[in-house]
């Protein structure tokens, strides 16, 4: 054969031989492969079997744990249940004996009773038979004394009853007389607290407006920024204002008490730019202060050329102004100086143009009367002089001038228009709310007590003492008896009491006395 085709044939031969082994070669590869994974799985899956086990016996255990708790709980409740259920069986048992014990008392108790209420219906009868007897001897023996005394029984004790009334009555006064002089000495020293509390109640007003300014704080926590380091801060505001600031358990406020009321203005405005601002030290303070003071008297200009202006009136020299501005911080009686200087211009206008006058010069003299209030400087004389002395000063009209030094009579009238501004600050001083009692109305009340005991019969003459506080009634002594002296004395002080409006107490004097008066010639 041709040596090619042999060599083809043996390497045909040589592939297929290859081929050959190589499929024997990966077919046993494959094989030991498949055989390692069964072991593999094999192996795992009895690696889960034990781990299943191990895991179904520890929940089993947990089970068991848990079951035996449970257990022990469910035991331990069941008998404090039971405890209780004891315990309430107990209790139980004690109060059914307690109350079949109260149950044989009662019974008893109700037997005992029976045989008092037996024994009581006996003596009742017993006590019946023996008051109708008595009611038998008591008809004979009545009998018997209408014989003796000529009189009926229905007499006899009409004349008891009136002479037991009579007796009774000045008893009963004696006792009243008695019970309240005791109730006096014992309310003495509460009376005297009453007293001083009224008295404290009825100066407040005035003594709040004249003296003191209450300044409001946000918190308390302010106070301790006013006083400053060792109170440096609150002597440097009483030094620059002259105001003395009153730091006390207070709450959220501050006292500023002075006699000025400017300068109480002063220090209230200048305290509140100063919390408003937050720096607090001496040197601010004097700066602030004097800041304010300036401010304030340009209000208070301000508020006079608005008063002037209001009214009318002309021509007026600034520090009249001012001290028309003034008047706004100054009261009167309880009444605003501004507000009744205001009040007895408009009045004095009004009457001067009804009779005639010049109303300017009227309203004019109105408005400055009270200058005499707010000077400067203190003196000693009197407003109305002192402020009649201002006037000239400054070039006042010689009628304003006389008018407001002859308001209250201390020099003599020398214009017409000095009794109309007297007559006006007197209504504006009257009208009723500007002031406190006026002294028509305490001659008034002194009048309607005298009459009140006029009323009585009897009564020969009543004088009120004492300013209203004591009523003196002499009485005509063939009329009134010492014991119904004691009588009247008591109903005119109950009559005042109820019908009358008075200050303090009033204490009723009766005075009956006998004369015997002769005449030898």
């Amino acid at each position: 054969m041709d040596p090619i085709i042999i060599s083809i044939i043996v390497a045909i031969v040589a592939l297929a031989a290859g081929i050959v082994a190589g499929k024997l070669i990966f077919a046993k590869n494959t094989k030991e492969k498949i055989e390692s994974a069964e072991a593999e799985a094999r192996s795992i899956i009895e690696t889960g079997k034990i781990q299943a086990e191990t895991l179904k016996k520890e929940k089993l255990i947990e089970a068991k744990e848990k079951f035996v708790q449970l257990k022990s709980e469910h035991d331990k409740e069941v008998s404090q249940r039971n405890q209780k259920l004891s315990e309430a069986e107990n209790r139980i048992k004690q109060k059914e004996q307690s109350l079949n014990q109260k149950e044989g008392n009662l019974d008893k108790q109700l037997k005992e009773n029976l045989a008092i209420k037996e024994n009581l219906n006996k003596q009742i009868e017993i006590v019946n038979v023996k008051r109708t007897e008595l009611e038998k001897h008591q008809e004979e023996h009545i009998r018997r004394l209408e014989k003796v005394a000529g009189l009926s029984a229905e007499e006899a004790k009409a004349q008891l009853v009136e002479s037991l009334k009579q007796e009774a009555q000045s008893a009963a006064i004696v006792l009243q007389q008695e019970i309240i002089e005791d109730a006096k000495q014992k309310a003495n020293k509460e009376a005297r607290k009453i007293i001083i509390q009224t008295i404290q109640r009825t100066a407040a007003e005035n003594a709040i407006e004249n003296a003191i300014t209450v300044f409001n704080l946000e918190s308390d926590e302010i106070k301790g920024s006013i006083i400053g380091r060792e109170g440096r801060n609150i002597r440097a505001i009483e030094a620059a204002t002259g105001v003395d600031l009153i730091v006390d358990d207070t709450p959220e406020a501050i006292v500023l008490s002075s006699f000025d009321p400017l300068r109480r203005e002063i220090a209230r405005l200048s305290l509140q730019r100063l919390v408003a601002d937050g720096r607090i030290h001496p040197a601010r303070i004097e700066e602030v202060v004097e800041k304010t003071r300036k401010q304030l008297e340009d209000q208070v200009m301000d508020i006079g050329e608005r008063t002037v202006i209001e009214l009318g009136i002309h021509g007026l020299h600034k520090e009249l102004i001012r001290m028309v501005g003034r008047m706004r911080f100054r009261s009167s009686y309880g009444q605003n100086l501004l507000m009744h200087s205001r009040e007895t211009a408009n009045l004095c206008g009004i009457m001067a143009a009804e009779l005639g006058m010049n109303p300017k010069l009227a309203k004019r003299a109105g408005l400055l009367h009270d200058i005499g209030k707010v000077p400067d400087e203190e003196t000693e004389l009197s407003h109305a002089l002192l402020g009649a002395k201002l006037a000239e000063k400054y070039g006042e009209n010689p009628a304003v001038v006389n008018a407001i030094g002859a308001h209250h009579d201390e020099i003599e009238m020398q214009y017409v228009i000095s009794p109309i501004v007297q007559s006006c600050d007197a209504i504006s001083g009257a009208r009723p709310g500007a002031r406190r009692e006026i002294m028509q109305q305490y001659i008034q009340r002194i009048k309607d007590l005298e009459n009140l005991a006029m009323a009585y019969q009897g009564v020969e003459k009543a004088y009120a003492i004492q300013a209203g506080r004591e009523l003196r009634v002499i009485v005509e002594s063939d009329k009134v008896s010492d014991a119904e002296s004691d009588k009247l004395s008591f109903e005119i002080a109950m009559k005042i009491q109820t019908e009358m409006t008075f200050p303090g107490q009033i204490k009723v004097t009766v005075i009956r006395e006998k004369r015997a008066v002769n005449i030898a010639r």
